[in-house]
C-alpha cells in the first residue's frame, strides 16, 4: 500500500522566506525607533564643554571642610565621654602678658574696708600718665600664702601669742588655698613645703622653741624664694616678728630689690616692746621701719601690736583684708621692653558722702626684659 508524502517543493520554501522577510522588517524597524530614541536623549544634554568649570581653589576649600569636619568626627568619637576641664580662678593660665595687674586695698578712717566700689572709682597712673581700666574684679580667689615666723630668742615671751595669731590666720583660709612655713632664727629654714593641710602647719608651729639670733631678711629672701613655686595668681607673705635682724647674709638692699622683682604682697604682724623697754636692742628699734618699707613696696603694711592679746584680731583682719581687695588690670601705654622701673600710683574718685579714704597698692614693678 502507497502513502502520500507532504510536499516540500518550491511553495513551501517561498513562504518561509516571506516570513523571515517580514522578522526582519520589523527588527530593523525596532533598532530604527531605539537609535531615534537615543539621540534626542542626547541632544537634550549639554555637552560638557558648556557645563560650569568649579574654581580650583573652591574645590580645594570643600577638600580641606571635608577634611576637618572628617577630623572633628574622628576627635568628637574620641574624647565625646572625656568630662571638661575647668579653669579654676587663680589658676596659673596668663592669656595676656602685657596686662599689668595691681591689687588694691580701702579702708576708711577707722581703718576697716571699704567694698562695693565700681571701676569707674579707681583712676591708675604709671610714671605719671594716667592708664585705661581695662578688668576688674573684687572676688575672693585662692591665694598661695607664706607664713614667716620669728623663733629667735626675743620672741621667747611673745611666741604662744604669736603661735595663736598664726592659727586664727589659717581659719580664714579658703578650700583652694595654699600655704608654707619659714621658722628662722639664727638660720632660717622651710618647715614646710606648700600644703593646702592646715592641720600640718599647726602641728609644726609647736616642735619648735624660740632660741638665739635673728636672721629676718634671710627668712624673707627664702619665702620669696619659695614663692616661685606657688600655683595661684595671687601671692602673700604673712611675717610675724618683732621686726629686729641681726644675723643676716643678705641685706636691706638685697631685700628691696627682690621684693620689687616679686609679684607678692607682703604683711607684717610687728611685736614690738614697748619704746621705753630697756630691753631693746638697736636692731629691734630698727624692726619697724624695716617692716614698713619691705610691705609698703608691695601694697601690703604692718600691723604694730603691743599688746599681745590684740594678735589673734590682726591676723584674722589681715586675712579678712586679702579676701577683700580689688584687682585693676590695664595694658600698659609704655609699651617698652627695658626692664625698668614703673612707678605706679592709685587714686580714687570716692562716692559721694563718703569720708576720706586710704588706698595700698604696690608703687610699682619692672617692665618685661623682652
Amino acid at each position: 500500500m502507497k502513502r502520500d508524502l507532504p510536499v516540500t517543493g518550491p511553495q513551501s520554501r517561498s513562504e518561509m522566506s516571506r516570513v523571515v522577510f517580514v522578522a526582519f522588517r520589523i527588527l530593523l524597524l525596532i533598532c530604527f525607533l531605539c537609535a531615534q530614541a537615543l539621540l534626542q536623549a542626547a541632544a537634550q544634554t549639554p555637552p560638557d564643554d558648556n557645563k560650569p568649570k568649579d574654581d580650583p581653589k573652591k574645590e580645594e576649600a570643600k577638600k580641606e571642610d571635608a577634611n576637618n569636619e572628617d577630623a572633628k568626627a574622628k576627635i568628637d568619637d574620641v574624647h565625646k565621654d572625656t568630662p571638661g576641664k575647668a579653669f579654676k580662678p587663680g589658676g596659673t593660665l596668663h592669656i595676656d602678658v602685657d596686662m599689668a595687674l595691681v591689687n588694691v586695698t580701702v579702708t576708711d578712717p577707722y581703718n576697716r574696708l571699704v567694698t562695693g566700689l565700681d571701676p569707674d572709682n579707681f583712676r591708675i597712673f604709671e610714671d605719671n600718665i594716667e592708664q585705661e581700666v581695662v578688668t576688674f574684679s573684687a572676688e575672693d580667689v585662692p591665694i598661695s600664702i607664706g607664713v614667716i615666723f620669728d623663733f629667735s630668742g626675743s620672741m621667747s615671751n611673745k611666741v604662744g601669742k604669736a603661735r595663736e595669731a598664726a592659727l586664727q590666720f589659717f581659719k580664714t583660709a579658703n578650700p583652694q588655698d595654699e600655704f608654707f612655713l619659714v621658722s628662722f632664727n639664727e638660720r632660717a629654714e622651710l618647715t614646710s613645703s606648700f600644703t593646702n593641710s592646715v592641720e600640718d602647719l599647726q602641728s609644726r608651729l609647736m616642735l619648735t622653741s624660740p632660741k638665739g639670733r635673728t636672721a629676718l631678711l634671710d627668712a624673707i629672701y627664702l619665702g620669696l624664694s619659695q614663692m616661685r613655686g606657688a600655683h595661684n595668681v595671687k601671692r602673700a607673705l604673712l611675717i610675724l616678728s618683732d621686726g629686729g635682724d641681726n644675723h643676716s647674709r643678705y641685706n636691706e638692699s638685697d631685700i628691696k630689690r627682690l621684693v620689687k622683682e616679686a609679684d607678692t604682697q607682703l604683711y607684717a604682724i610687728g611685736i614690738f616692746d614697748p619704746l621705753g623697754s630697756r630691753n631693746r636692742t638697736p636692731e629691734e628699734l630698727k624692726g619697724p621701719s624695716l617692716l614698713s618699707e619691705v610691705t609698703e613696696m608691695t601694697g601690703g603694711r604692718v600691723f604694730a601690736v603691743e599688746r599681745l592679746e590684740e594678735l589673734p584680731d590682726i591676723a584674722t583682719k589681715i586675712g579678712m583684708e586679702l579676701r577683700n581687695q580689688y584687682v585693676l588690670g590695664y595694658r600698659p601705654s609704655n609699651k617698652a621692653h627695658d626692664a625698668r622701673w614703673r612707678k605706679v600710683k592709685i587714686k580714687l574718685r570716692a562716692p559721694r558722702g563718703l569720708p576720706p579714704l586710704s588706698v595700698f597698692s604696690k608703687m610699682g614693678y619692672y617692665a618685661p626684659s623682652h
